[in-house]
């Protein structure tokens, strides 16, 4: 008990709720198994599509690649000494300043943006189905109406405007739309930048293909070493 109230201190004085008492710069890493986990690294690598090679690797201990992308894409460019790049990547690394630093350094990003939204899988419309009017600053909503500009805020670091209509109470396609009095659609500042980026996608629908295909098999390589390393041991 006294080792773990020294334990339970120290943890107080960490920054993440955690502490790994093998390896101090290790972290628990979510694994593919739903509710399942494993202490360890995080290990990025970027791989030429022309002949499979890894150009760059990094290992952090962050949980997470949403803040990985840029930093791997231009490490990737360097290596390769190209002046401009294509970066295929998971929905794991969309992240919108990310994806935005990688069109400022001449990076064209491909990454698919994560289906968070549960709209869609109720039947109901989600908001690509609204189509923004840049001269005007609205979005166009399904039913014709204007979602106009509410406010806008800086959330998470990020500065998000609010939009809708007044007309959503009495549309008579409001229970295709949201179950809440007013449809709000929420817009990045720089939202732009993922819209050509998901026009991109739209017209490479082979992207996420060509990304398994190239990066994939080098995961898979590795950890059958890893596997066939320990039966050797064992």
């Amino acid at each position: 008990m006294r080792r773990m109230t020294q334990i339970e201190k120290q943890l107080a004085q960490q920054s993440e709720a955690q502490i790994s008492l093998t390896d101090p710069d290790s972290r628990s890493m979510m694994s593919q198994a739903k509710g399942t986990g494993v202490v360890g690294y995080n290990v990025q690598v970027a791989v030429d599509t022309k002949h499979h090679l890894i150009v760059a690797h990094e290992v952090t201990n962050v949980g997470h690649d949403r803040g990985q992308l840029s930093k791997m894409a231009r490490a990737a460019r360097e290596a390769m000494d190209k002046p401009k790049l294509r970066a295929y990547a998971d929905r794991g690394y969309f992240n919108g300043p990310q994806i935005k630093q990688c069109d400022e350094d001449h990076i064209t990003a491909f990454v698919p943006k994560p289906l968070t939204s549960g709209a869609k899988f109720e039947g109901r419309f989600d908001k690509r189905d609204f189509i923004y009017i840049a001269k005007d600053d609205e979005y166009r909503c399904p039913a014709g109406q204007r979602a106009i500009l509410r406010y806008t805020r800086e959330e998470n670091g990020l500065q998000i405007s609010r939009y809708w209509s007044s007309a959503c109470p009495q549309c008579p396609m409001k229970p295709h739309c949201t179950p809440s009095d007013y449809r709000r659609i929420s817009r990045w500042e720089h939202e732009v930048v993922l819209e050509r980026m998901q026009r991109r996608l739209d017209q490479q629908p082979e992207a996420m293909t060509l990304r398994r295909r190239t990066v994939e098999h080098v995961f898979g390589t590795l950890k059958s070493w890893m596997v066939s390393e320990r039966g050797r041991v064992g």
